[in-house]
């Protein structure tokens, strides 16, 4: 894998940060179980392409922007990043071996594992719900990684900063 230059990783943080906007943007309540995890999406993609540079750290501070945009309590979206980071620093070169729809497949597992882990951590604070509607962004997610992935693969040839 490639050193990433300064120019790369402003790339990774501009993709991050543009995530967490399209993460916490305001969508009407029907529609907010239909949102994909933009930011889980975006640090698994980061933490595969390249892990030597992006991981649990980043994972972490994303968390906790995201803890203190939403207002939810300080470090749950942190623990969650974090989570997912370690998990995809454990897989990712069996991630890169596979093809996209194996991909998708391990995405909506470890985006579902962190739904699940977030899901619980809300039973700890706050109100919850028992029903498995919370796997849904997970789902959305999976179909979408396909071409997030070529999109962002695509970007990264045609930039060459990485």
């Amino acid at each position: 894998m490639a050193k990433i230059g300064p120019q790369g990783m402003l790339l990774v943080w501009v993709s991050l940060l543009l995530a967490l906007c399209l993460q916490v943007m305001p969508l009407a309540d029907m529609w907010l179980m239909w949102r994909p995890d933009w930011l889980g999406l975006m640090l698994i993609y980061w933490c595969v392409a390249a892990p030597q540079r992006v991981g649990v750290m980043h994972g972490f501070v994303l968390g906790l922007l995201l803890d203190l945009i939403e207002g939810s309590p300080l470090g749950q979206n942190a623990l969650t990043l974090s989570l997912l980071a370690f998990l995809c620093a454990l897989v990712y070169q069996r991630l890169r071996a596979y093809s996209l729809v194996q991909q998708a497949v391990l995405v909506f597992v470890l985006l579902g594992l962190v739904q699940l882990v977030e899901q619980w951590l809300q039973t700890i604070f706050g109100p919850f719900s028992i029903h498995l509607a919370f796997l849904l962004p997970s789902l959305i997610g999976a179909v979408l990684w396909p071409w997030l992935f070529t999109m962002l693969q695509a970007l990264r040839r045609r930039l060459a900063v990485i």
